[in-house]
């Protein structure tokens, strides 16, 4: 059975340079660099599919049905990447086992990356009728795949490897990526809709950004096989434990933490997509606002959430991570009742871009130590295995119907009562906090 250099590498460094000497090599600020890259491509490619989601697809792929039932058709769409992304990661675990890590990350990215820029030639539904929308749903439960598969464990060494009294700062750092991606894909979506008419956005224009997704894997690819594939990172990976384990042990000893580390982020994985893709369907479906200004409003937005995530990696190595997270989940709280209902149920374009600038802000201090807090719950052996399908099942839970239940309930109930739906994730997060300890830093 093939197995790649990586995956028969000794676990020692290179010859002459023992262990002290490999950590004074590998810098915190490298593996950042490769981190960074890494999350902004996954996020890329995710945010490029929910804004066509409420922008493209209705009329490309649902033109048969009015466009609120188009938006529920493409929203159920969007979540099947989140349904399959657990599928990826065992899958990905068995490329680890076979062919090594390196193929593995490479297999993910070409994959992640091909799915992202095959839905750019697809054919609409007065072409090929529903033949149209079934190969777009398997493009994107192939986008689920590939990313749960494209787990190089970076985070989990970046966390490792910093020093420290900073690891609260350097766990929010791979967080970066997700106001960094959606800034590129919304960045790239304003100029297009402002620049052609809604006749060429529709036919052709929609389609740069899929293109674009496969160079910016391409990127992304090369620059985490520049780590993942050195002897260094090889050696600190190893003696770090930063490997597979075997799944039975694993789910026998870690289940409670699995199933708690998948709660404990609730409130902002939730709050994720209700300030990035379900106000685009909101203003779309339920005003006369113009979607290029609230793109920009979310493009600031964005940028104050990589502020607000810089904030928050302070607060967690001054506070603690527990008690960070704990404070963001009751600022959500907080915001799901005086934020939410006054600011939407008033119906005015201010209202409505200070729930998006607020909301970013609130993201950006709670997503910041998510990921963080999951991979650091975990006793080192299992961490590499549990962290990824704890993620995973946590964006299911949280993020992957976000949009299609928010829309559901607003225009049966009223926008008011998003509220509520976002308010039940954040009390799940802080209860979730309250019984479970284990959500304080074992990094050392």
């Amino acid at each position: 059975m093939p197995v790649s250099p990586a995956a028969t590498a000794p676990a020692v460094g290179p010859a002459g340079h023992p262990e002290a000497h490999v950590m004074e090599q590998v810098r915190p600020g490298e593996i950042a660099i490769g981190v960074i890259i890494g999350r902004v491509s996954e996020f890329f490619d995710f945010f490029v599919f929910g804004i066509a989601a409420v922008l493209v697809f209705p009329q490309v792929f649902f033109p048969f049905v009015d466009a609120y039932t188009g938006t529920l058709y493409s929203f159920s769409l969007f979540s099947l990447a989140f349904i399959t992304r657990p599928l990826g990661a065992l899958f990905g675990r068995v490329l680890h086992d076979w062919y090594g890590r390196g193929t593995k990350l490479t297999f993910a990215l070409f994959m992640l990356g091909t799915a992202t820029a095959g839905m750019a030639f697809l054919p609409g539904y007065t072409s090929i009728g529903t033949a149209a929308i079934v190969l777009l749903g398997l493009f994107r439960a192939a986008q689920g795949v590939a990313l749960g598969a494209s787990w190089d464990g970076l985070p989990s060494l970046l966390a490792l490897n910093a020093p420290e009294n900073r690891r609260g700062w350097f766990a929010m750092i791979p967080q970066l990526g997700a106001p960094i991606g959606f800034l590129i894909a919304a960045g790239l979506f304003v100029m297009l809709v402002a620049s052609l008419s809604s006749a060429d956005f529709l036919d052709w224009g929609w389609r740069y950004p899929f293109y674009v997704a496969f160079s910016i894997n391409v990127v992304a690819l090369f620059a985490r096989l520049r780590l993942v594939e050195t002897p260094e990172f090889t050696h600190l990976l190893r003696t770090r434990q930063l490997m597979p384990a075997p799944l039975g042990e694993m789910f026998k000893l870690q289940w409670r933490r699995i199933a708690l580390g998948a709660l404990a982020p609730l409130a902002c994985f939730a709050l994720f997509h209700l300030v990035t893709v379900f106000p685009l369907s909101w203003v779309t479906l339920f005003s006369h606002e113009s979607v290029v200004e609230f793109l920009l409003v979310q493009c600031a937005g964005a940028a104050i959430a990589i502020v607000t995530m810089m904030i928050s990696g302070i607060c967690a190595d001054r506070l603690g991570r527990r008690t960070t997270l704990g404070i963001g989940a009751a600022l959500i709280a907080i915001f799901s009742i005086c934020g939410m209902l006054p600011l939407f149920l008033t119906g005015t374009r201010a209202g409505a871009y200070i729930f998006i600038l607020a909301g970013f802000a609130l993201l950006g201090f709670t997503h910041a130590q998510a990921s963080g807090a999951i991979n650091s719950s975990f006793e080192r052996r299992f961490r590499y295995s549990a962290a990824v399908l704890t993620s995973d099942f946590a964006w299911l839970l949280g993020a992957a119907f976000a949009p299609l239940i928010a829309l559901l309930i607003t225009a049966h109930l009223g926008i008011g009562y998003v509220g509520l739906y976002l308010l039940s994730g954040a009390v799940v997060t802080l209860l979730v906090l309250r019984v479970n300890r284990s959500l304080e830093m074992k990094d050392e």
